[in-house]
């Protein structure tokens, strides 16, 4: 249980390491995130970390803030300029180191709050990094980084697996009736499967490759990612992690100018 909070910390120090230094210039740079900043990146991954530690500590006051919140607010992550005092990047500080403090105290099998169905902590925690690597990724392309790859993509990678029926469900199609078998291959050359070797759909490709596809920041066409049975390729169509309306997603590379979901 200790290694996802750990994983997270971890997660949260790359981001750090990735805009620690960032000039103002830098910190104005757009990201494929259609009129989001550098600086409103980090503003919402603060705001959602704030979320998570009022949620782990205070349950009752998250229930009556999330019973009182406007759609756009939860949509958005709040405007960092109405919302977060200070600098974006020492308010991401405080807010996250807090709440990662305040996830290890939840006590094993205690469900907490959050804006879909109530979840246990490493649950939270999980979450958590899929949401900072993905607004990550925004970062490092508005700084025309490359994103490295770590073994904390098979936290991401989990999630998308697990969210299968729900990403059919959001894009109003109908779940497949037939498990899948997802093999990808992990930073080091590790194999990561899930289901059923056995079934006749499956998935397989790079660990990197399918989480970019999962949290929308690249297209399907810009990943190679493999799939036998019609159900499987069409998973991948719609394949995401992380819950709410999937956005708009990536254009293709050299298509047309790159946008993505919010989210």
């Amino acid at each position: 249980m200790n290694q996802i909070f750990n994983d997270l910390r971890d997660e949260y120090g790359a981001l750090d390491a990735l805009v620690s230094a960032l000039t103002p210039q830098q910190w104005a740079l757009p990201t494929p995130a259609p009129g989001w900043t550098v600086g409103h990146q980090i503003a919402h991954l603060a705001w959602t970390d704030r979320q998570a530690l009022l949620s782990a500590t205070d349950p009752e006051r998250f229930i009556a803030a999330l019973r009182s919140a406007t759609p756009d607010l939860l949509e958005q992550g709040a405007d960092p300029a109405q919302y977060l005092p200070g600098t974006p990047l020492t308010a991401w500080r405080e807010a996250r180191d807090a709440a990662v403090a305040a996830l290890r105290d939840v006590p094993p099998g205690e469900r907490i709050p959050w804006f879909g169905p109530p979840m246990a902590a490493p649950s939270m925690a999980t979450a958590r990094l899929m949401e900072t690597w993905a607004h990550g990724l925004d970062v490092a392309d508005a700084l025309g980084v490359a994103p490295a790859p770590t073994h904390r993509l098979r936290h991401v990678a989990h999630i998308a697996v697990r969210a299968r029926d729900y990403a059919f469900s959001v894009h109003r199609q109908a779940p497949p009736a037939e498990p899948f078998y997802v093999v990808l291959t992990g930073p080091s050359g590790e194999q990561w499967t899930w289901g059923p070797s056995t079934a006749a759909q499956r998935v397989t490709g790079t660990a990197l490759d399918f989480c970019l596809l999962a949290v929308r920041r690249r297209h399907r066409d810009d990943v190679a990612l493999n799939a036998s049975g019609p159900d499987a390729s069409r998973w991948l169509d719609v394949v995401q992690a992380y819950a709410g309306p999937p956005g708009p997603g990536r254009t293709p590379l050299g298509a047309a100018p790159a946008q993505s979901s919010t989210h």
